[in-house]
């Protein structure tokens, strides 16, 4: 999948309602995240623009793959964040439980994670995650 580079006054593909300049953009470019879940609302917004690198720099090295491909079919839809648990700013783990919509030429389709953050030097990574029961 080919990286899009946003107009920084279009809406997040997050989906808080702020323009990506001032939400995931900052993120991508190396503000550290302030919490678990606003990593996991900058990777969904790095899927939907196609951002691998930026996927693979954020996802912490004991678990990270040495190359991810997305799918140029797969359009990313809309984000919902189902719940958190720690994950703030004064935490050492986190889990962010969320449902991402998408499409792709077979149709819609949801998928459901309960994502696993840790802290590490200072920064919120993405280590692995599971479907919710």
């Amino acid at each position: 999948m080919s990286s899009t580079t946003p107009d920084e006054t279009m809406p997040c593909p997050c989906g808080l309602g702020t323009p990506y300049a001032a939400c995931c953009g900052p993120i991508h470019e190396g503000k550290p995240a302030p919490t678990a879940a606003q990593l996991m609302r900058s990777r969904y917004s790095a899927f939907a623009l196609g951002q691998s690198d930026y996927l693979l720099s954020s996802w912490h090295a004991s678990t990270r793959p040495a190359e991810l491909e997305l799918d140029e079919d797969t359009r990313w839809l809309r984000l919902i964040i189902d719940a958190s648990d720690q994950g703030g700013p004064f935490d050492t783990v986190g889990t962010v439980t969320f449902t991402a919509i998408g499409r792709t030429p077979a149709g819609r389709f949801e998928q459901r994670e309960r994502s696993n953050f840790v802290r590490d030097g200072g920064n919120w990574f993405y280590v692995d995650g599971i479907e919710p029961a």
